[in-house]
């Protein structure tokens, strides 16, 4: 999946439950700088990350990546 598809999924999933990038960050133990990274689709995340935020989104990995 591409990084740009991928990360507006990350920051649309995390603006509908209500979060700002500080809370989805400190709720995931990523650094703002690294999150903001991953939304802006300039940084790949590791799986184990995406993982760790589709768990505090509270949806499945799966949904994250969904492409379509």
């Amino acid at each position: 999946m591409e990084n740009k598809q991928l990360a507006q999924r990350i920051r649309a999933f995390r603006k509908l439950k209500g979060l700002t990038q500080q809370e989805l960050a400190e709720r995931t133990g990523i650094s703002l700088a690294v999150l903001g990274a991953v939304e802006r689709g300039n940084r790949k995340a590791e799986e184990q990350v995406l993982a760790k935020i589709a768990e505090v989104l509270e949806i499945s990995l799966q949904e994250l990546k969904a492409e379509g």
